[in-house]
């Protein structure tokens, strides 16, 4: 059992649990593959924070066992592992390995379990300060890297299930952080992301760093070009932050502010601890900044007891902050939420209209303000090439995708790259999603 295939479901969090997973296994001398059915060892690491999700992953296990896992040993990581814990063992019987993000330091003792002939392992404690350590961390970008920087969540939203599958809030020290910073700068990286289910609500527990401080630090270690964080929560984003993105060019001046809805009674029945009035004082800060700081969202209709009148504030929301972007869902009942003892479920036909009318104002939102940028120059850092347009791909410090020509480096050719490079480049087209344009380049 000794190669391993692992698929991923859900956010940058989960992303990064991967790369330590990944990482593990390989010290541990496995070999990764890159299908299923080259693998002695498959791994699913979860998201449960929608149905749909949870459901995938369960159909993806039942249906290769069916067609392809005879002599296979699966796995289950991640939330939906935290949320169900052994209970996936009734419900998938050749499932063998259960864990949870917080168990990961303790893989490489689950797999001698599992080499053993241990056909049921499990990983579902909330231990503290080990789930941090990432010394095994495969990062397959070259370029960019996440940092974890906080675990868990302490807010208790009524539809959320975070503190549940990710447990309690456990910051690591600030110490910890820019050692793995300074490392990665050494190593070659130019962008890291600082990752948390409330990154903002990070405390050193060693004392006397916040998260603003903690953001200034990390955007001084030699090396680093470019510094992201996300998720903030709106009750612990403080003005701060913005101060700090202010006085300091390598920290992306883009914000990711889930509001979730534009009603503050809907909020207090989220339990979101904020109320439209709070959340809109965060959104002057901002527009208020000397950067031009892109801002992006997360919105939730059709939670439970949301009128039509609270629906059509959530639009009025959108139409005055006009965010650059943003990610919309209906309501999904989850396990163990309070929410599920709301009345007054919204009708599945009804979320799915009010969720089509934000995705289309949405839209007409990022069309006006993308053409805003047609003419302007933006130092775009390079992702990738795409063969089929001839075009290279980048993203700004503002977080916009930026496609683009360069007249000198049409493509990739005799073993030479753009690709973690930094460009500037001028916009000439623009649509819903992203930008298009050309390189500038500096004549004799």
């Amino acid at each position: 059992m000794k190669t391993f295939y692992i698929e991923t479901f859900g956010c940058q969090m989960n992303a990064h649990d991967s790369e330590k997973v990944i990482g593990t296994l390989v010290s541990d001398g496995y070999t990764q593959v890159e299908s299923p059915e080259q693998a002695d060892l498959i791994l699913y690491n979860t998201c449960s924070i929608r149905d749909k999700a949870e459901q995938k992953v369960f159909h993806r296990l039942q249906q290769f066992k069916k067609e392809h896992g005879k002599g296979k040993v699966f796995g289950v990581l991640g939330c939906v592992a935290q949320q169900e814990g052994e209970r996936i063992f009734e419900r998938a019987p050749h499932v063998s390995l259960v864990a949870g993000s917080a168990s990961y330091s303790k893989l490489s003792s689950m797999l001698v379990q599992l080499e053993a002939g241990n056909r049921r392992v499990t990983g579902l404690s909330f231990d503290s300060a080990e789930a941090f350590e990432t010394p095994f961390a495969r990062r397959d970008n070259p370029h960019r890297a996440y940092i974890t920087i906080i675990e868990g969540c302490d807010k208790s939203c009524a539809y959320c299930v975070v503190p549940f599958t990710r447990g309690p809030e456990r910051s690591r020290t600030r110490e910890s952080v820019l050692n793995e910073t300074r490392e990665l700068a050494h190593m070659g990286y130019s962008e890291v992301q600082l990752l948390g289910q409330n990154v903002n609500s990070y405390r050193d527990p060693s004392g006397g760093c916040d998260f603003a401080t903690l953001l200034r630090a990390v955007g001084e270690v030699d090396g680093i070009r470019r510094v992201r964080f996300t998720t903030s929560h709106p009750r612990d984003f403080v003005k701060d932050i913005i101060d700090a993105i202010d006085e300091n060019p390598v920290l992306c001046n883009h914000v990711h502010l889930p509001v979730q809805s534009g009603s503050s009674k809907v909020l207090a029945g989220m339990r979101r601890l904020y109320t439209r009035d709070d959340y809109m004082q965060r959104i002057e800060w901002m527009k208020q900044a000397r950067r031009k700081i892109s801002i992006t969202t997360d919105i939730i209709v059709g939670f439970p007891g949301e009128t039509e009148a609270d629906f059509e504030q959530t639009l009025a929301l959108l139409e005055e902050v006009e965010y650059d972007s943003l990610f919309s869902f209906k309501y999904s009942r989850r396990p163990n939420t309070p929410a599920l003892a709301l009345e007054d479920q919204i009708p599945e036909e009804e979320k799915s209209r009010r969720l089509t009318v934000v995705q289309e104002l949405q839209r007409a939102i990022q069309v006006r303000r993308n053409s805003a940028l047609v003419g302007s120059a933006e130092e775009t850092f390079v992702e990738g090439y795409n063969q089929a347009t001839g075009q290279w791909i980048g993203r700004t410090t503002q977080n916009r995708i930026l496609n683009f020509t360069h007249p000198i480096y049409p493509g990739p050719q005799n073993g030479t790259t753009m690709t973690g490079t930094f460009c500037n480049v001028r916009v000439t087209r623009a649509g819903p999603n992203s930008l298009a344009g050309e390189a500038l380049v500096e004549s004799n």
